[in-house]
């Protein structure tokens, strides 16, 4: 896949990911959305980890600097 995150956006979705894991660990919410927090948290973490989102590619959005 073409790659399309940033690292800027890398560390946003870290950092989103682990708030989603701290507020459903600590249960800020309502126990079936602690599911849907870790499963958010998933998703952040590994679109980092590859460097694609597959919703940026359907979109065309892209964060990347290219490389010249």
């Amino acid at each position: 896949m073409k790659k399309n995150v940033g690292s800027i956006d890398k560390v946003v979705r870290f950092i989103i990911a682990a708030v989603a894991i701290w507020a459903a660990y600590t249960h800020q919410v309502a126990s079936p959305w602690d599911y849907v927090l870790y499963a958010v948290a998933a998703i952040m973490v590994l679109t980092a980890l590859v460097g694609t989102c597959p919703i940026w590619l359907a979109t065309g959005m892209n964060t990347l600097k290219s490389k010249e």
